[in-house]
């Protein structure tokens, strides 16, 4: 068929980071672009709203944003000319004991592996050559498995990524370099002697030497909405309040990207998949889903450590013991009585989230795929267990369990908000093993979520391959 009898030359079903990142890298390459979004407003995991009070800004998913700014695709982009401004906490991420002490993630590498007394060299060995040769490796990390640009490097890299966070933490001595090392490895949801549990966390560390982790003012919609518009200053079109339950009804366009699952890309377009292909994608692993409660607060977070009152994320769980017992119950199918505890405090930092004087409260444990356990209880015990006297500040609250997750953003199936697990068997493979994973097994039809690598987190790299994929396809590039 001739270019010319087609309405665009891709359609984009779902407006997420991913989404937009696609978009933006075909319009870029002169390719006619529309988006198509479900809900009346576009960000999938980078929404803010209302959710407690009149006033008070939460964000509904993502929060804290390292890895936005450790993105290459982000970083050429003009986004701060769109309205996005972002802020960065004095101290990254604080990982509180019982005692009262509390170790810490800061700009500074030197100053970091300080705190961490007899541990410094050994923190420095882990995370140091990651933050020098972040800028080499950076697009073969955060792209599909192929033959890396730094193979010497990259090697070097994942002999250290490739291990569990457990063994990893063999290497340290001391209570508080385990302890902030079990906080940054649990982001990856996985258990901690899980193989490859490590990669996230050495990701993190470095993260927070290289650029930070900041949180965008006015809250993470910011970040959507100085995409979108950057979009739609090249050219591209969006159109929200547009549900796709069968790909037929799109506009005729080369090209159809999902910004979804593979549940819900079987849904749409399954029959135009092979059997085989399609039963790969029912194959697909989810992982542990998450408890989430935002807080409006009359004041801050009274935390007992000064450092964590100066940190935008502040992760409760005491030792890498109890963090690695209550992250493997998750996969055990049980809840922890004391869960881990991802928390973050953006209103200390950012005065638009709350009314003079009041404070919003971001935070979330991990529980089994589809549990229906209420953690608010538990999660508001972790909290004061480092914070004497936080209830007594609470003056609303809102949550969300898994299935309630899943019903504001259908990609998070059970509650998983990485779109699948990123375990070893997943981690390269998703959302199945393919050395083109963008390109599905129909012509013309690709998949661009955080289901694809590199997978979760809010730095469009997903999209941004996949455009990539489509642009080679189509010889553009």
């Amino acid at each position: 068929m001739n270019k010319t009898a087609y309405a665009y030359d891709a359609v984009i079903v779902g407006a997420g980071p991913n989404g937009l990142a696609a978009a933006i890298t075909l319009q870029q390459h002169g390719l006619k672009v529309l988006v198509l979004e479900a809900k009346d407003t576009i960000g999938g995991g980078t929404r803010t709203e209302e959710l407690t009070l009149p006033g008070f800004l939460h964000d509904v998913c993502s929060a804290i944003h390292p890895m936005a700014v450790m993105s290459p695709f982000f970083k050429s982009l003009p986004l701060e000319q769109y309205g996005l401004e972002l802020i960065y906490p004095e101290v990254a991420a604080a990982h509180p004991f019982d005692d009262g002490s509390a170790a810490v993630l800061l700009p500074s590498l030197d100053a970091t592996a300080i705190g961490l007394g007899i541990d410094a060299m050994a923190y420095k060995k882990l995370v140091q050559p990651l933050v020098k040769d972040w800028p080499l490796l950076a697009n073969d990390i955060l792209s599909p498995l192929n033959f890396p640009g730094h193979p010497i490097k990259m090697a070097k890299f994942g002999l250290s990524a490739m291990q569990s966070a457990a063994s990893i933490a063999r290497r340290f001595k001391t209570r508080e370099a385990r302890g902030l090392w079990a906080g940054m490895a649990a982001h990856s949801m996985l258990p901690l002697t899980a193989m490859s549990s490590a990669a996230i966390g050495i990701v993190l560390g470095a993260a927070g030497h290289i650029a930070g982790w900041p949180l965008a003012k006015n809250g993470s919609h910011q970040i959507s909405n100085a995409l979108s518009a950057y979009f739609i200053s090249l050219g591209g079109e969006i159109e929200t309040g547009i549900t796709v339950n069968n790909i037929d009804s799109l506009p005729p366009a080369r090209v159809v990207l999902f910004d979804t699952g593979p549940k819900q890309l079987l849904a749409i377009a399954g029959t135009r998949f092979p059997a085989r292909y399609a039963t790969q994608l029912r194959r697909y692993r989810y992982g542990p889903g998450v408890f989430k409660v935002d807080w409006a607060l009359e004041g801050p977070v009274p935390f007992e450590n000064e450092k964590c009152r100066k940190a935008g994320t502040v992760h409760l769980g005491n030792t890498f013991e109890e963090v690695a017992a209550s992250e493997a119950l998750c996969w055990q199918g049980k809840t922890a009585q004391k869960p881990f505890v991802l928390l973050a405090q953006q209103s200390v930092f950012d005065d638009t989230r709350a009314p003079e004087g009041y404070h919003t409260v971001w935070a979330y444990c991990h529980v089994p795929n589809g549990s229906t356990a209420d953690m608010t209880a538990l999660i508001e015990n972790q909290v004061e267990r480092f914070a004497p006297g936080f209830k007594k500040r609470i003056i609303a609250r809102h949550t969300m369990g898994p299935a309630a997750m899943q019903s504001y953003n259908p990609n998070y199936i059970g509650g998983d908000i990485n779109g699948g697990a990123i375990d070893i068997r997943q981690l390269f493979t998703r959302p199945v093993t393919s050395l083109t994973p963008y390109r599905t097994a129909a012509a013309s039809i690709y998949l661009c979520s955080a289901s694809t690598p590199p997978g979760g987190g809010v730095h469009g790299m997903c999209g941004y391959n996949a455009a990539r994929q489509v642009l080679k396809d189509l010889h553009i590039v």
